[in-house]
């Protein structure tokens, strides 16, 4: 007998809900109720709900950021905002929506589906997973602690030397910075290693890797680059803070420094990052597109080999930001070149998006109509990007609200656009509401109109001259009306945003209710309860296709398809399955961790041991690194063992 029929022969189930089977498995996995409950759950849906929820309260107070700024600008010569008030809304404006919106998000999107997309009933370190999300709250947390008091980063998100050293910027500012960035990059890195390992080994049988959706594919990438471009920048703020503090000199020229080692280590950094907050979000609309195009994505190869061969491209681009820095002519030729191949995977995904709809059946929803508006948003965003790659045109623009405008097609068109699209689409899997279509259409209209009226004038000022990150200008320049109708359009944005919320409160409590498969879609998710079970899956599914779901309509043979209702049951204790890395087959029993205390509380300790540092307070730091070995100790003691397959 083989190891996988050994394996299989005593726990082969069928599913179903009122089985008993399933209501010992709800015993396994549900946590404990209350306040007690929720600060203890390593349930990656709760976790992933919890990402969404702060990452979108990050987005309000963003956009109120925003909207103070444009107000701002609105006309010349206005006094609203001081010059140090106004470098502090724009630092925090920019800190808020790159570091505390845009990739959350993502990860709230990626944690709760991921383990439903791969047939599994959790992440591959439930610990580790809230822990991220613990450490990510309490970084933001500790970088706006500084704002009501008028001592919060104002160097700009980019943060250059000399501008932010102790010599220009003497006050705590900086220092929040650089501490609260190296803090939230614990938080990015330890979720994007659970990411990793549970691709590789906690896929549902079958699943081999050709097989996952492209969401898959991009939290894949993005988090195998955050883990070689996170310590870049947390490297560059710890060598900052290193100057400001104690008096080294990695970036002080009058003593041997390199200021320009900053600019390097920060865009090693910000350019894949850009990719990182990019990749996922096209992997929304990549699985979701097809769902109302009725019909599988079209390249399916292609796109995926593209999302990969983007973010590797993406580390050879980082120095078109500094093309006006004077390099060499030859590494700008280099970087000029490198930054036009890397449209080309982005070009495949667009056609592959266009040829899906062009022959698909497409269903106007408002989530296929939040979709199809980030096809347009990432053309216009890419070109202007293109543009720049130039260095004969970037050395025109650059510095310009040119690049501005540029920017914000890429972290809003590129980001919100697809995100709220993805609401739409699993609003009724996690909630089991559907939500109110007619108000959607509204919000989308409204927030597409008013991001182009708000946002594509920047470009005109840009080549007009008028420079980014200035708080106010004089009215012979003729700037005025043009700022004006930037500043409405972003006004009207934000109530496209306000009705997409509006629609979101409102459907929670009122929205009809929705079936297991709503939308007929074709991947694992959809093949549960809406909202999910809290083990997942009564079985462990066995896939056969890269659309399960759509098998019959495919013309898959009866002998060859995937099994829903029948498979690995798993019921001693919280049980998943490990798979193979490329094919996934079945090859070890998972006993995963029960809800615990320590990851909240050495995310804590971590928060504590940064305000420690901050202060200057060493018995604090101290303390706080005892509570941390405790904590960690908690977390690794043995508890369970791994169940291995016999032969």
């Amino acid at each position: 007998m083989s190891e996988v029929e050994t394996f299989r022969a005593p726990i082969i189930a069928r599913a179903s809900d009122r089985s008993p089977s399933s209501q010992i498995l709800k015993s396994n996995w549900e946590g404990a109720g209350g306040v007690a409950g929720w600060l203890s759950s390593v349930d990656h849906k709760e976790i992933g709900k919890r990402y969404l929820v702060t990452a979108f309260l990050f987005l309000i107070i963003g956009g109120l950021e925003a909207a103070v700024m444009r107000a701002q600008l609105a006309q010349p010569n206005e006094h609203l905002l001081t010059p140090e008030q106004y470098n502090q809304l724009f630092t925090m404006h920019g800190v808020t929506m790159i570091f505390l919106y845009a990739l959350p998000v993502l990860s709230g999107f990626s944690n709760y589906l991921w383990p439903l997309l791969l047939g599994s009933r959790d992440m591959a370190f439930p610990r580790l997973n809230a822990l991220s999300y613990w450490v990510f709250l309490f970084a933001g947390i500790f970088l706006y602690v500084s704002f009501p008091l008028g001592k919060a980063p104002d160097d700009g998100w980019f943060n250059y030397v000399p501008y932010a050293s102790r010599a220009y910027n003497p006050g705590p500012n900086i220092d929040v910075y650089a501490l609260g960035m190296v803090l939230l990059g614990i938080s990015t890195t330890v979720g994007s290693i659970n990411f990793i390992v549970t691709l590789l080994r906690m896929r549902a049988p079958g699943m081999s890797i050709n097989r996952v959706p492209i969401l898959i594919w991009g939290t894949l990438t993005a988090s195998v680059g955050n883990l070689f471009a996170v310590p870049a920048v947390s490297l560059a703020f710890f060598m900052l803070w290193m100057d400001r503090q104690f008096g080294t000199h990695f970036f002080d020229v009058s003593a041997g420094g390199q200021p320009l080692l900053w600019q390097h280590l920060f865009w090693m950094f910000g350019h894949p990052w850009v990719y990182a907050i990019v990749l996922p979000a096209m992997g929304i609309v990549s699985d979701g597109l097809p769902t109302f195009c009725r019909r599988p994505l079209v390249g399916y190869t292609p796109v995926a080999l593209a999302t990969v061969a983007t973010m590797a491209l993406g580390f050879g681009v980082w120095v078109h930001h500094m093309f006006a820095t004077g390099l060499p002519v030859i590494a700008m030729s280099y970087f000029s070149a490198a930054s036009m191949i890397i449209v080309i995977p982005s070009s495949v995904a667009v056609f592959s998006w266009v040829a899906t709809i062009w022959t698909g059946r497409p269903v106007f929803t408002s989530a296929f109509l939040f979709f199809v508006g980030f096809v347009i948003l990432f053309v216009i965003g890419g070109v202007s990007g293109f543009m720049t790659a130039a260095v004969p045109v970037d050395l025109q623009l650059t510095h310009t609200y040119f690049v501005v405008a540029h920017l914000h097609y890429v972290i809003i068109g590129i980001n919100v656009f697809p995100v709220v699209g993805g609401i739409f689409y699993w609003f009724p899997k996690i909630t089991g509401r559907l939500m109110n279509e007619a108000l959607g259409k509204w919000s989308f209209w409204v927030m597409f109109i008013g991001f182009n009226v708000g946002f594509f004038p920047m470009h005109i000022l840009g080549i007009a001259g008028m420079p980014r990150r200035i708080y106010t200008y004089p009215e012979y320049l003729g700037w005025g009306p043009l700022n004006l109708i930037v500043t409405l359009g972003s006004y009207l944005f934000a109530i496209g945003v306000l009705l997409f919320f509006l629609n979101v409160f409102v459907s929670l409590k009122r929205g009809k209710r929705a079936g297991d498969n709503p939308w007929d879609a074709a991947s694992l998710e959809w093949s549960t309860s809406s909202p999910p079970p809290v083990y997942n899956f009564a079985v462990i599914p066995t896939v056969a296709s890269r659309y399960p779901l759509w098998e019959g309509r495919l013309n898959q043979s009866d002998d060859d398809r995937s099994s829903m209702q029948e498979g690995f049951l798993l019921d001693k204790g919280r049980e998943t399955m490990g798979t193979t890395s490329l094919d996934a087959e079945p090859d070890v029993i998972l006993k995963m961790p029960p809800d615990a205390y320590s990851p909240l509380v050495l995310a804590l300790a971590l928060a504590v041991l940064f305000i420690g540092a901050l202060l200057h307070s060493w018995w604090l730091l101290g303390a706080s690194l005892v509570v941390i070995l405790l904590a960690s100790t908690s977390w690794l003691w043995p508890q369970r063992s791994l169940s291995q397959i016999e032969t």
